[in-house]
């Protein structure tokens, strides 16, 4: 068990806030792109291309992610990522095997419970309908 674990304190200092507002500035800046470009009356006047496009959003993307990955809560979820990677290492998972029997269970059990739940419903359907005197 990791021993690690601490509750994230507010640490958002004027410089996560600015690199916050330039990561959401690059992202808008590569969708600005997508749209601009493809653009009818903008498209005649540009080389743009479909793929180059789409490159400049994944650059914009990219970009942005990477000024995000800077800030404060950008190294919480880099600590975040390496330790969920280190406790997957320590999953036992199943042999095939063993799944596949799972898995039939599971079928059976739901047949089952269907089973029941309709005939609850059937009983239920039949119990107001005499109540009712169709």
């Amino acid at each position: 068990m990791n021993s690690k674990i601490e509750h994230s304190k507010d640490t958002s200092t004027g410089g996560d806030i600015v690199k916050y507002a330039a990561a959401v500035l690059l992202a808008l800046a590569g969708l600005f792109a997508w749209f601009w470009f493809g653009a009818p009356e903008h498209a005649a006047q540009s080389a743009w291309s479909g793929p180059l496009r789409g490159l400049g959003v994944a650059v914009g993307l990219l970009a942005g992610f990477g000024v995000f990955m800077l800030t404060a809560k950008g190294r919480d979820t880099r600590e975040f990522l390496s330790e969920s990677r280190f406790e997957l290492r320590k999953v036992v998972w199943p042999t095939r095997q063993e799944a596949i029997r799972m898995t039939w269970v599971v079928m059976v059990v739901v047949i089952i419970l269907s089973l029941l739940l309709g005939g609850f419903d059937f009983l239920i359907q039949k119990a107001i309908q005499l109540f009712l005197g169709r």
